[in-house]
């Protein structure tokens, strides 16, 4: 293969995990050039980081500003054409490196590709696959949110479109895919290309309400920036409509069905057909309001049963 990959992991007290991850990304069956960046942990990464370091193109132990400057700070290393970036409790599948290095060599013109990503417990167990299809920057305008371990950046798109927002804290890589978008092609590889955990202490988990404000806060950026403007007129309500629906769905992750209830009636009232497809949740809000919930994790158990045997 012509070109080159690096992979970032950025990582704080994830030590019950953090194995596993860089396990993932050394055994890809293409030389990666791999950049572990810790933001000081204490409950014993660094000796696992250290268990491995003969592999590593190098890594850091030390306090940083939050996860985006952990992750540019890797970035910034990076020499690689392709590069990945995966977080500490995340996994990536087996081949996906190449794959994607597969995918950046027959579309020269991609800034980014991108495939499904499974979603897992905190015991590694799947619960749900996370489908996406051959979407643009229409679709990300629309916030069709692409799960960021199932992204492969081109450096020199990166180099343009430049590093990640210090700014944001949970839609950071939505904000990011949105810049690169505008720099090339965004190709769907159309299968599993990662595994992100969702557990108790996970971001997108323990501070899910705090997404959706991002969200709002992304739409107020995009009308701001010259390559998107046009396309958001065109799309105005659609665009908000997505991001209500964003909005509900992470206040219903954080326990919160009234709040996210109303986020949806607000994203039916901007944009209907940004918010019907998710009519279920719509239902579980309301079941969970009349003391129903348990329903939804009988569904939602049944699933993973399902998932499980297809994975």
């Amino acid at each position: 293969m012509s070109l080159s990959v690096s992979v970032i992991t950025p990582s704080f007290n994830q030590a019950a995990y953090l194995e596993q991850t860089m396990q993932s990304v050394l055994a890809q069956d293409v030389p990666i050039e791999y950049w572990v960046m810790d933001g000081g942990s204490t409950d014993g990464s660094v000796a696992i980081i250290r268990r491995y370091e003969d592999r590593l193109a190098g890594w850091v132990s030390e306090a940083d500003r939050g996860q985006a400057d952990a992750v540019n700070k890797g970035l910034s290393r990076a020499s690689g054409d392709v590069i990945g970036w995966l977080n500490s409790d995340d996994l990536y599948e087996p081949g996906a490196a190449r794959r994607a290095v597969q995918a950046f060599e027959q579309y020269p013109d991609a800034a980014l590709v991108f495939g499904d990503v499974w979603s897992l417990d905190g015991e590694g167990r799947v619960i749900n696959q996370m489908r996406y299809g051959a979407w643009g920057l229409k679709e990300l305008m629309t916030f069709h949110i692409i799960g960021q371990p199932g992204v492969w950046m081109r450096r020199s798109a990166l180099e343009r479109a430049g590093l990640l927002d210090l700014s944001y804290h949970y839609l950071l890589d939505h904000q990011l895919w949105l810049r690169l978008a505008q720099m090339g092609r965004m190709v769907y590889l159309g299968q599993p290309m990662a595994a992100a955990r969702f557990h108790a202490a996970a971001k997108n988990v323990a501070q899910a309400a705090a997404f959706g404000q991002e969200a709002y806060r992304i739409v107020e950026w995009m009308q701001t920036q010259p390559g998107l403007q046009a396309l958001f007129a065109a799309n105005r309500r659609a665009i908000w409509g997505g991001a209500h629906r964003i909005n509900a769905r992470y206040l219903l992750d954080g326990g919160q069905p009234g709040a996210a209830l109303r986020a949806y009636g607000r994203g039916l009232r901007c944009y209907p057909p940004a918010v019907l497809p998710e009519a279920h949740r719509m239902v579980f809000c309301l079941l969970s309001l009349a003391g129903l919930g348990r329903l939804g994790e009988t569904y939602r158990r049944l699933k993973r049963r399902r998932y499980e045997k297809s994975r």
